[in-house]
């Protein structure tokens, strides 16, 4: 049997029924006789580019070992499912079993800072460039002069 990891796009309306997809591709998988080693969530992210008009969408991933006769089924039920955007199916040498390097720099950041932390970061440097743009203006009139 191959190993692959499989990466796919769920329509952002349909987020909430990624856990039920997850878990009717992975008893696919294991019928088939095959294995799962990791199954991540990333939740919702920013498309790099606009698929059908969205620029969110709900990333899942997942490191299998089986067949091309389950793969195949797999990859026929992407694309019959028309919540699933997009998909990315790789050949690995191995089996992946540790955190994707996505999920270990979400562990990392924990919580983003509130709304109007990021706004007082934002007040401060504008405040600051203000004092500097004076001082170029300043120093424009006196080169004038």
């Amino acid at each position: 049997m191959r190993h692959y990891e499989v990466v796919f796009l769920v329509h952002p309306d349909q987020s909430e029924q990624v856990p039920g997809m997850l878990e009717r591709y992975k008893g696919l998988i294991e019928n088939a006789g095959g294995t799962v080693h990791r199954i991540e969530d990333w939740g919702r992210r920013m498309l790099a580019y606009p698929i059908n008009n969205l620029v969110k969408a709900h990333y899942a991933m997942f490191n299998i070992e089986c067949d091309q006769a389950a793969m195949n089924e797999l990859v026929d039920s992407f694309k019959f499912n028309d919540a699933i955007l997009r998909h990315l199916i790789i050949k690995r040498d191995d089996a992946v079993t540790e955190q994707s390097l996505i999920m270990k720099n979400k562990d990392e950041k924990g919580d983003k800072p509130e709304r109007g932390e990021r706004r007082r970061r934002d007040e401060e440097s504008s405040d600051n460039s203000d004092d500097t743009s004076d001082d170029d203006n300043d120093n424009d009139n006196a080169e004038a002069a």
